[in-house]
């Protein structure tokens, strides 16, 4: 009887060497925080309610906003020695609640709301201060200041003096500084004074951490993108301000801005464009 044939071994292949994984690098995709920038509807003067009823709601309707900033004269409350001042904050605060929803918003003080600062700040809260821009993690704070006379405030330069380089900020005011080459018309401009002023309450290690600085009051819009003054090199200014019956300089248009704040790993950035209406 035959024995049965032992099973040839089959050799298994060595095992090959353990390739390290290579770690794939993340990547980070930037992030946008949209927001509208609006000034000048002097709520009260002619047919601004109109305009500024009809201008908003296309502010805020695309690229969900986060935030709104209102520049100043927001309402013409200075008007017949503030006789209809309450109803014409009333007016401009019922458009705003009733159009933005649960979009945030802030309103800087203008010089036609000067006179009746108690009931600013009963409609609008306080004329200057800060808070966290929404959707920036806490990362970028917005400042509004206090010019609405064409000077700054005490308060007003004593927040800018105490600004911290942990974060980076949006400023805002009414009336524009004084920079080179600003087209707007000098009248409607702050004083050399006065801007030297601004620019040297900021603290030195917290200049390149200011973004961006919008303004209003000129009835008209301007930016510069770069070396605004000395000390400056990467903030950028925005002058913008006709979203009422004051007509922009010199086409008679009127508008807003789109602006976005971008961040991109450790990087952060701001820009605006004009939206005509």
């Amino acid at each position: 009887m035959r024995r049965a044939a032992k099973p040839v071994s089959q050799k298994r292949p060595s095992a090959r060497p353990a390739v390290p994984k290579r770690r794939m690098a993340r990547r980070t995709s930037a992030v946008n925080v949209n927001f509208a920038v609006i000034g000048d509807s002097h709520v009260g003067f002619g047919n601004s309610s109109a305009i500024f009823k009809n201008l908003l709601p296309k502010a805020v309707s695309g690229g969900n906003k986060r935030f709104v900033i209102f520049g100043g004269d927001n309402t013409q409350a200075g008007a017949n020695h503030g006789a209809q001042a309450a109803a014409y904050y009333q007016d401009f605060k019922n458009t705003v609640d009733s159009t933005l929803g649960n979009i945030p918003y802030k309103a800087s003080i203008g010089n036609w709301e000067a006179s009746t600062r108690p009931l600013f700040t009963q409609y609008l809260g306080a004329v200057t201060g800060q808070r966290d821009f929404p959707g920036t993690q806490g990362k970028v704070k917005y400042v509004w200041l206090d010019c609405a006379l064409g000077a700054f405030s005490a308060d007003s330069l004593r927040l800018l003096r105490n600004l911290g380089d942990q974060y980076y900020y949006i400023i805002d005011f009414h009336w524009p500084l004084r920079i080179s080459g600003i087209t707007v018309d000098s009248s409607h401009v702050l004083s050399a004074a006065e801007t030297a002023k601004f620019f040297a309450a900021i603290p030195a290690k917290v200049r390149d951490r200011v973004l961006a600085i919008f303004t209003h009051h000129g009835h008209k819009f301007y930016r510069k993108l770069s070396n605004i003054y000395s000390g400056y090199p990467k903030t950028k200014f925005f002058v913008t301000g006709c979203s009422g019956d004051y007509k922009c300089k010199p086409d008679g248009s009127r508008g807003y801005y789109n602006a976005t704040i971008t961040i991109n790993g450790s990087n952060y950035s701001v820009d605006a464009y004009r939206v005509q209406v």
